[in-house]
């Protein structure tokens, strides 16, 4: 294997010659096998065989941006996951969630997450937060071949952007293509199969310089709304004590809203809901 150590017991020059910051630019040279577009797949279309992660949706809001994501993961028909966690931190300042087929994606966030910190060891400095889309743009890319077969992977990526000229509305959420394609996204956006109805969720209650805590909820609110139409995405689940991840990424850094404060959020719509069922 190209990782191998030479015969006297050194490493290979891979390692020891200067080069890119990146890090998956460093692992093509050193072990291309690890890479997840690099696998060698049978022939067919795999979608069936790998479980499918859903629902994610960003807010952009005052002051950073929140995103959430359901927990459950399906196969076909079936549900292969109730509890998975699909929205993960990419950096301090950054967050990133997944559709797709789920254990690429998450391989994929890990190797973001690695890409990230990589490139700041090796510069002394972090990437914009523009630099940090277009390498996550650069991975998808990569998986083009797999994504073909079927196992492909949709991130939705969300920062604050600490060069921004407003810090009040230093949110910024990021959308991407199955080739790699890029697009900037204005106030919120939402990905996975429940999409289509939690984005009407939120074209009916988002508005401009909305509070943090507010976004949350408008963010729980609009994953039950896909839920209750999406067989695919799963809404609060208060037997399990299992509830959608929320995260928000400001100033001070990313935070995972705690457990008990998301189950509050879940409880208030859902007696809401009932109140006027």
């Amino acid at each position: 294997m190209a990782t191998g150590f030479d015969s006297p017991g050194r490493l290979p020059a891979v390692f020891t010659t200067p080069g890119s910051s990146s890090f998956t630019e460093f692992l093509t040279a050193a072990a291309p096998e690890l890479l997840p577009g690099r696998r060698v797949l049978p022939a067919g279309d795999l979608s069936d065989v790998a479980p499918h992660a859903t629902t994610i949706v960003a807010i952009a809001a005052d002051g950073g941006v929140v995103m959430a994501g359901d927990r459950r993961a399906t196969m076909g028909n079936m549900i292969a996951s109730r509890d998975i966690e699909k929205v993960y931190p990419a950096d301090a300042y950054s967050l990133i969630g997944i559709a797709g087929t789920a254990g690429v994606g998450l391989e994929m966030i890990k190797l973001f997450q690695v890409e990230l910190e990589h490139y700041e060891k090796i510069e002394g400095t972090s990437l914009t937060l523009d630099g940090k889309a277009n390498r996550l743009a650069t991975m998808i890319r990569n998986n083009l071949g797999a994504a073909m077969q079927g196992l492909a992977v949709i991130p939705l990526f969300a920062g604050f952007d600490l060069d921004a000229a407003d810090l009040g509305r230093a949110g910024r959420i990021f959308s991407f293509d199955i080739a790699g394609g890029i697009y900037a996204e204005k106030e919120f956006h939402a990905i996975g199969s429940g999409s289509l109805f939690a984005k009407a969720a939120l074209k009916k209650r988002y508005t401009p310089g909305l509070s943090l805590e507010d976004a949350a909820v408008l963010a729980v609110e609009s994953l039950y709304d896909a839920a209750d139409d999406d067989t695919a995405t799963g809404g609060p689940d208060i037997a399990r004590g299992i509830f959608p991840i929320v995260m928000t990424a400001t100033a001070e850094g990313t935070t995972r809203l705690a457990d008990a404060e998301t189950a509050r959020i879940a409880g208030s719509i859902i007696a809401e809901r009932s109140h006027h069922a």
